[in-house]
């Protein structure tokens, strides 16, 4: 199980994700975002070296509120290859310097997306130590497929990962207020609106 440490990280998650979100094509916000963390779950890697996080935050600084899905893993060291993926590097507190990767590219990150819709992952308390989180709520679950391989397609909308052989698993990137379509394959969780009204939105999803 992951240990979730009560410390500093610098720069701040926040300092790296206010840089790297205007570059992504789905973002939707001014140039200079204010994402306030709303929501979230983790996956434990079961080789525990990869932290794995699925961050909910609201992006006030555009014409309107977004709000974001974003899955990230934190590394002791560079995943190679993936220079294109990084959000950015940050020194943790306990565990020293981090590399901070867009969990959509990363490859323990989609093994663990595809456990997890395959009901063969639990998902874990964002903030909390070995504690599983009963909100995160797993529908229509597909067939296990292990990941060697998959391919990556950042679109407007949303995040496509095709996995040879497997799923095509989708990231959902801007959330609303939804209820999933009956039949597909679905993870849900909740977020809290401005006024700490809870949401509950579509995280991810898969076909196939």
């Amino acid at each position: 199980m992951a240990v979730i440490h009560r410390t500093t990280m610098s720069p701040s998650k926040r300092d790296l994700l206010t840089v790297w979100l205007p570059s992504r094509p789905w973002y939707r916000g001014g140039t200079r975002p204010r994402p306030t963390k709303v929501g979230g779950f983790r996956l434990d890697d079961p080789a525990g070296e990869v932290g794995i996080e699925f961050m909910v935050v609201t992006d006030d600084s555009g014409v309107r509120p977004v709000t974001y899905h974003l899955p990230m893993t934190y590394r002791g060291a560079e995943l190679p290859g993936g220079a294109h993926a990084l959000i950015g590097t940050s020194e943790h507190g306990v565990l020293g310097l981090r590399w901070i990767y867009d969990g959509s590219h990363d490859p323990v990150a989609v093994a663990q997306i595809a456990a997890l819709m395959s009901g063969n992952a639990q998902p874990q308390a964002q903030s909390q130590s070995d504690t599983p989180d009963s909100s995160v709520v797993v529908a229509n679950s597909v067939s296990d497929s292990a990941v060697a391989e998959f391919a990556v397609a950042d679109g407007v909308d949303d995040t496509e990962i095709t996995v040879v052989g497997g799923p095509l698993l989708r990231v959902h990137r801007r959330l609303d207020p939804e209820a999933p379509p009956p039949g597909l394959a679905t993870v849900t969780a909740p977020w809290r609106g401005p006024g700490g009204e809870v949401t509950r939105s579509i995280l991810l999803s898969a076909h196939g």
